[in-house]
């Protein structure tokens, strides 16, 4: 194939004639999804892009054997479609992977394309060499995070196209391995699906969202799945009932031409969250779709038109005063806007209404994309530049732990929120569950770092406060007043986060000082004349300081007590770091034996344990145990965690903890799998609520111990009013036991719900 490139690479393109057309279609179809308008120029600039990135790619395939090219295509294909992204972005999306996964170096791309293009795709590139740093980087996952989101403070289309990239990902995950796809889907929903739902892209939040529920929860995804297929034709037909008076009134009273009313069920993520919370059937769950009324009017008349059709609905239909969501008067803080309420439908179900105007409708679809469509019309034209201009605040101090960073920005990425007032009366939003505190550092760091008290209603609250909607909050300062470390505890965002912890170093920084002149002066007296810099780092290590800063401030502090120095070992001016008294090499006596992987090699079996296998090999041969945040019994879907100092610990798939782990230290994830043996049992916590009657305890106790022969560990009960709930521990020897159990336990007349604690 002819270009004009200068780069130059070590081979040509070899596809068969059936892969250039097949190339040549996904091509033909990115363009035909392009929503912006773009110049013959522009469109020729494309094509360039198109030309290059296929020649770079031309020796390379995915793990399903396609060729890798149609990845990028699609990419770029999602940013113009689904984004709404224009022709910048779909260059950058094209050569995402060349710098990375090629020869081909960014100063070409600087070379052929520009500087701004050479930039994205830069924010793209991860740091290859992290996963084989060591010991040095805690995770390389989150360094990988921590550069793309840095990208945000130069250019926003960076996590755009990154958030394509991964959506395609996720679509294409089948040819992975198992472990691998739960490590992918844990990124995802931990940091992708939340950003996406920042950013206002309703659609693929809940596409990730659904995606990862598949990896993680396949059994139960399905299940929802067939029972939704099973329901359709009902549920149309509900629908068709519910809407039929509507319509009508809107036709008589209104002479609107263009408006939409359709209804669709609602995500799959979405209505097992809803099964899980209300432990009920998935017949009892009437909310499983969403009605949505979209009329195509003047920006002038959305408002009102908007609420006229809210009178209508609850002319026809019962509404439920709590449910009603007024975010035209208030959108969210991502931009969203829409009306919604809940009524008390047909047949005693209830239904939930959307309305909105097409404009809300884009935003709501196209979010910070279809932002710029709109900018000017509305007084909320500056929403995505606030929450950016935050982020970019709460992002200007780089040298934060990478981790520690990543924390801070996801709590950024809310998705509930309340809004409160300044004294000035201005709107604030801020995550459910931020303290007054997070309001003072919101207003202004200085503010937050000399905060004293704060008042709500006059009334004057702690800094640990609980913001609630319409709070109207006054802060109170004193030059005296200093962050602590309780502070951390106190608030949620990354914001105050970051501020604290930027004060507090600021403060170790002065008091280590002081810290490091005595170690100075202890260096001189000790005569140790060698490597400065090394002693440090041996002392760092040897009294378990998270880095020199650390070291100084415990010195000043006393918590580091420098006589230890005079028992280790000092050869030629420099501290071994081993102890007088220890052998030289005590490796012979060590029970345990680190593996070169970073799991801990066990050199006996240890009984009693259920067998399971850790990357195709014996777990035995490795310290491991069960973990006790979720109780994994024979028949979960696991995984292997290798710990810093406790081996390995084996995690369900569906534990709490077990999104952070993967998505932030994916590199200490190993595949685990049961053996199924006989002669193994696990302890399973239950949670059982229902009719506090005469004789329930006695009813539970039989069906599990007599009638099922399982080993109850614990028990405890508490009854209130008629309600009862109950905690039980047993002895299971699989999951399916535990399952028909749990199924059995539903079945008595004075229970309501069954669920297994996580």
């Amino acid at each position: 194939m002819d270009t004009t490139f200068n780069i130059k690479f070590p081979y040509e393109e070899d596809i068969t004639e059936e892969e250039d057309k097949q190339i040549h279609l996904a091509y033909r179809r990115l363009l035909r999804s392009i929503r912006t308008t773009i110049t013959d120029d522009q469109k020729l600039s494309i094509k360039k892009a198109y030309l290059l990135a296929r020649l770079a790619h031309s020796q390379q395939r995915r793990k399903s054997g396609e060729l890798y090219i149609f990845h990028p295509i699609e990419v770029a294909r999602i940013c113009a479609a689904e984004l709404g992204l224009g022709a910048t972005s779909i260059k950058a999306a094209l050569l995402h992977d060349v710098v990375e996964d090629t020869t081909a170096e960014l100063q070409d791309l600087t070379n052929e394309f520009g500087e701004n293009i050479a930039m994205i795709v830069d924010g793209l590139t991860k740091f290859s060499s992290l996963a084989n740093a060591g010991g040095d980087i805690k995770s390389p996952q989150a360094e990988n995070f921590k550069k793309i989101l840095l990208t945000i403070s130069k250019d926003v289309r960076v996590v755009l196209i990154k958030m394509a990239d991964r959506l395609h990902n996720m679509r294409t995950l089948d040819s992975m391995p198992a472990h691998k796809q739960l490590k992918i889907a844990s990124e995802t929903s931990f940091i992708y699906a939340p950003l996406s739902h920042r950013l206002g892209f309703y659609n693929i939040k809940n596409e990730m969202e659904d995606l990862c529920m598949k990896i993680k929860e396949p059994d139960h995804y399905q299940f929802i799945i067939k029972k939704l297929q099973d329901t359709e034709y009902q549920r149309q037909q509900y629908i068709k009932q519910f809407l039929k008076p509507i319509k009508k009134a809107i036709k008589k009273k209104y002479n609107i031409k263009n408006f939409n009313i359709f209804g669709r069920a609602k995500s799959v993520s979405s209505i097992s969250s809803k099964l899980k919370a209300k432990q009920v059937p998935f017949e009892e769950i009437y909310d499983l779709f969403a009605i949505r009324i979209i009329v195509d009017v003047p920006h002038e008349e959305e408002k009102s038109l908007c609420w006229s059709i809210y009178s209508i609905i609850t002319d026809s239909y019962t509404p439920v005063p709590e449910r009603l969501k007024d975010w035209i008067s208030t959108p969210k803080s991502n931009g969203y806007e829409s009306l919604h309420t809940t009524v008390m439908g047909p047949q005693g179900r209830f239904v939930e209404v959307q309305i909105r105007s097409e404009r809300m409708d884009e935003l709501a679809e196209r979010g910070y994309a279809a932002h710029w469509k709109y900018k000017g019309i509305t007084q909320q034209e500056n929403i995505f530049e606030d929450w950016l201009s935050k982020a970019r605040e709460m992002l200007e101090n780089p040298d934060n732990d990478a981790i520690d960073f990543l924390n801070d920005f996801k709590s950024s990425l809310f998705a509930e929120e309340v809004y409160v007032f300044t004294p000035q009366g201005e709107m604030r939003f801020f995550p459910k569950g931020a303290t007054a505190l997070d309001f003072a550092f919101d207003i202004h760091s200085e503010v937050g770092c000399h905060c004293k008290s704060i008042k709500v209603s006059q009334r004057i609250v702690p800094l640990s406060y609980q913001l609630k909607n319409g709070d109207q909050l006054y802060i109170i300062t004193s030059s005296s007043q200093k962050p602590t470390e309780d502070w951390l505890k106190i608030v949620k965002t990354g914001k105050a986060r970051s501020k604290i912890r930027l004060a507090l170093k600021e403060e170790k920084l002065k008091w280590g000082s002081f810290g490091k002149e005595t170690l100075d002066r202890k260096f001189k007296a000790l005569k140790l004349n060698g490597d400065y810099e090394e002693n440090i780092d041996i002392l760092v290590k040897h009294f378990g300081a998270q880095n020199r800063l650390d070291l100084y401030f415990g010195i000043y502090s006393e918590q580091y007590n420098l006589n230890e120095i005079k028992q280790l070992k000092i050869e030629n001016g420099i501290i071994s770091g081993k102890r007088i008294e220890e052998e030289a090499d005590a490796s012979d006596s060590n029970p345990n034996k680190i593996h070169s992987k970073g799991a801990i090699r066990a050199r006996r079996k240890f009984k009693g344990k259920p067998k399971l296998l850790i990357d195709g090999e014996d777990a035995s041969n490795y310290v491991n145990s069960l973990s006790p945040c979720c109780n994994p019994v024979l028949g979960d879907d696991i995984f292997a965690y290798v710990t810093s100092k406790h081996g390995m610990k084996i995690h369900r798939t569906t534990c709490p903890n077990a999104e952070y782990l993967q998505a932030t230290f994916g590199y200490r994830i190993k595949h685990a799998e049961w053996v199924d043996t006989a002669n193994t049992s696990f302890i399973a916590e239950l949670l059982i609520t229902g009719m506090d009657d005469m004789g329930v305890i006695q009813s539970l106790s039989n069906l599990i111990t007599d009638k099922h022969k399982i080993n109850m560990r614990g028990f405890a009960m508490n009854g209130k009013e008629g309600h009862f709930e109950g905690r039980v521990s047993v002895v299971v020897k699989n999951k399916d036991q535990l399952n028909q159990l749990i199924m059995e336990l539903k079945k008595l007349k004075e229970v309501n719900t069954v669920a297994r604690i996580q």
